[in-house]
């Protein structure tokens, strides 16, 4: 049983442009969980989560996805981490990503025993747990957007609700998944250490959470513990400066949870 009481830092994401082009910023910064407890400065433990985080950020030269335990300094403090970038992103931008990732778990946890952030484009965990291929439904984050200008009709939802089905078909398949319906497209991503069972299941929690919650908003994200899910219409998903959308702070990696708003918008792209 983990030790670690994280403490999520939300930032909530209003949508001025959803477009596949340049624009797209894979850094973005979506949510960050710390544990309340620290190590110990020069101990056993900070080495080995140094040498772990080292390693997560070489692998990202040429890999999607890699979870290191790190031991060396010290075996009774193993560290435990891993990092997934979005399936479409190419090694570069993987890379970018996960040092990104890096240098903002450093600026909201310091020497956190436990932390995770995720960007638009990769997420990354470490802790003294072996989390590692254990699958995890937990819901972390949930935002819907705007609801539909005169309401979303039956033709509307039900594109919907079948891009949303494309992500939990046979058909989809593999850890990144995309799906498209008239104007509506959707995308789901799994972390790569759930079997392909383990990913449906997540993906379909995240698609009954959407489906649940988001009613007839334009678009929706939710993040769960090892997937994430989200749709979006026309290109477009906006909320105004007074009107945030729904956002559903929710329990992280381990309760209890503090929540925190920013008032900082900052773009949502169309990819996570």
């Amino acid at each position: 049983m983990s030790t670690f009481m994280l403490l999520l830092l939300l930032l909530a994401s209003s949508i001025a442009s959803l477009t596949t082009s340049a624009s797209d910023d894979y850094t973005d910064f979506v949510y960050a969980g710390c544990s309340q407890p620290k190590y110990t400065l020069g101990s056993p433990y900070q080495l080995n989560v140094d040498s772990l985080l080292t390693s997560l950020a070489n692998a990202a030269a040429f890999s999607s996805y890699a979870n290191f335990t790190s031991s060396a300094a010290g075996g009774s403090f193993p560290a435990y981490g891993l990092f997934q970038c979005r399936g479409d992103l190419p090694f570069s931008d993987c890379e970018s990503c996960v040092r990104s990732g890096l240098s903002q778990l450093s600026a909201f946890c310091p020497s956190a025993a436990g932390a995770a952030v995720q960007l638009r484009g990769c997420f990354l965990r470490y802790g003294n747990d072996s989390f590692l291929g254990k699958p995890d439904t937990s819901i972390l984050y949930k935002k819907c957007g705007s609801a539909a200008a005169g309401g979303y009709n039956s033709d509307q939802l039900g594109m919907r609700d079948a891009a949303l089905a494309d992500l939990t078909s046979g058909a989809s398949g593999g850890s990144y998944r995309v799906g498209a319906a008239g104007y509506v497209q959707a995308m789901a991503q799994c972390v790569g250490d759930q079997s392909p069972k383990e990913c449906d299941d997540c993906v379909a929690a995240a698609v009954a959470q959407l489906r649940a919650v988001c009613g007839f908003a334009v678009a929706g994200d939710v993040y769960l513990g090892k997937c994430y899910a989200k749709y979006w219409s026309n290109g477009v998903y906006t909320t105004s400066k007074t009107d945030h959308g729904k956002l559903f702070p929710a329990v992280a990696f381990f309760p209890p949870v503090l929540v925190l708003e920013s008032t900082k918008l900052p773009a949502h792209d169309v990819l996570v």
